[in-house]
């Protein structure tokens, strides 16, 4: 069963967020928080929460201080952002701390839906604008920058990409490298975000020149609710 946790002061929202939910996972089960603290204990007394759905704007937080707590405390735990913030700026910080995507408020509810579905296949989702700006702003990656970020990912994200460059999805990962689903979701977040690309076939279409076998056997160098969303 996929476990979602929706971290959101609002009530109304709390509700629209639910229904999408259930609409891109009718068999899943909803946990609630109405403040970060609430949020990790929820985190801390429920097994694998596979994607946490969470508002910047919480009560007792500043900035980005409440997304920062929640990463620091559960790294693994996948998070997105849905907030009501759509400056690029707000959304290129949110990224540098390793979420899984950011979703505007004012994002339609069929969009909702369907980027939650993204998210738990492992992309990092960002509206179509955010992506077109980011690349725009983003300078061109040559061969080295590539290798030094691919250097970054630990042996197990490079038998993951190496996976995904021959087309096997989540469950056949788990399955080859015997370990849960889940894990194999966070692997590739962390890929995407350390390639600095936005879906899978970014990520391959950036090492598709790359001798990726021998990179395998190297070891890491270290280095108020909006009406377009319905309840």
């Amino acid at each position: 069963m996929t476990r979602f946790l929706i971290v959101e002061d609002h009530p109304l929202f709390r509700e629209a967020l639910e229904s999408a939910v259930c609409v891109a996972i009718p068999d899943a089960e909803i946990f609630q928080a109405a403040s970060i603290d609430e949020a990790l204990e929820v985190l801390s007394s429920t097994h694998q929460i596979d994607l946490v759905l969470l508002d910047l704007s919480m009560p007792g937080t500043i900035g980005l201080s409440g997304v920062m707590r929640i990463r620091k405390a559960f790294p693994k735990s996948p998070i997105v952002i849905v907030s009501g913030y759509e400056d690029l700026e707000i959304v290129q910080s949110v990224l540098a701390l390793g979420v899984s995507g950011y979703i505007p408020k004012s994002t339609s509810k069929r969009e909702l839906t369907d980027s939650i579905g993204e998210v738990l296949r492992g992309t990092i989702y960002l509206p179509k604008r955010y992506r077109e700006a980011a690349r725009t702003r983003r300078p061109r990656v040559d061969n080295r920058e590539l290798l030094k970020s691919l250097h970054d990912l630990t042996p197990q994200q490079l038998r993951v990409l190496d996976m995904l460059r021959r087309g096997l999805q989540n469950k056949q990962i788990a399955y080859e490298l015997k370990i849960c689903e889940t894990t194999v979701k966070v692997h590739v977040s962390d890929i995407l975000r350390k390639l600095n690309v936005f879906s899978r076939t970014n990520a391959i279409i950036e090492i598709s020149k790359i001798d990726f076998a021998s990179l395998i056997c190297s070891p890491p160098v270290k280095h108020q609710v909006s009406e377009r969303i319905e309840t």
